[in-house]
């Protein structure tokens, strides 16, 4: 089934490309709309603090900004442009999130887990050096704080929502156990996760949610939304038919959200 919109791209203003050229890749592809989701951090523990610094990420200090490019870039596009935020979560940053996501009205939020132990889970180096012991317990904490983020309610959608298997020294440790709690929690929230196509055509080549998880959540009856995840123009042109072909597979009708 053709693909309609893509509710998760990145711009200049997080770690993506220019807007417009963001927009015109959306065009090209024939999306009726396309949602920016920059990387968004407001935790005021001193890890994330730091990590915000190191990245350079700083979209709750110019959302404003993107903003105003945003509706200028409204006037003249072929395709709807949403003003979204990709967050990162972890339960002990409810309380700042809630006031950030409030203050900014953003027209969605994506929600995402991105760190364990203040430490990204795309560092391969790190959990590599762990035993298979902590290893597991990292994947179990992975899942832990995900239950959490559908069940705060605070997003409208869930990013990648099995990330640990894109890092090949956590990948293959989440257990049916694990995929059951996430579809509970996915069944009885109003938040929605989404198919990602963050790295189908790079070193990972699998979408989130991988096989098993997807088939979870698809027996619950689970509705999706689609992401590309893409950074570059070319990533929502070379993403675009591959999603379309796994739609039209699993036979998923996404779901619009604004």
């Amino acid at each position: 089934m053709p693909l309609t919109h893509d509710y998760h791209v990145h711009s200049t203003y997080s770690d993506g490309s220019f807007l417009v050229r963001m927009v015109r890749a959306a065009e090209e592809v024939g999306l009726d709309g396309v949602g920016f989701a920059d990387h968004c951090n407001v935790s005021a523990r001193e890890p994330m603090v730091e990590a915000k610094c190191r990245l350079g990420f700083n979209l709750d200090r110019t959302y404003e900004r993107r903003r105003r490019a945003i509706e200028a870039l409204r006037e003249r596009a072929d395709v709807r442009i949403f003003d979204a935020v990709e967050m990162d979560y972890d339960p002990a940053d409810e309380s700042e999130i809630r006031a950030f996501l409030d203050r900014a009205d953003f027209d969605y939020a994506v929600g995402s887990v991105h760190f364990l132990d203040g430490v990204n889970v795309h560092s391969i180096p790190y959990f590599a050096e762990k035993s298979e012991a902590e290893r597991r317990a990292h994947v179990d904490r992975y899942f832990e704080k995900l239950v959490a983020l559908v069940d705060s309610e605070l997003f409208e959608i869930a990013a990648h929502v099995d990330l640990v298997e894109r890092n090949p020294a956590l990948r293959g440790l989440a257990t049916p156990e694990h995929y059951d709690r996430v579809g509970d929690a996915f069944e009885r929230s109003s938040t929605v996760p989404e198919v990602n196509a963050g790295r189908i055509l790079r070193e990972y080549g699998e979408f989130h949610p991988a096989p098993p998880l997807l088939g979870a959540l698809l027996d619950r009856g689970v509705s999706f939304t689609v992401g590309s995840d893409a950074h570059r123009p070319d990533d929502v042109r070379d993403r675009a038919p591959v999603i379309e072909t796994l739609l039209a597979e699993r036979d998923i009708e996404p779901a619009r959200l604004v």
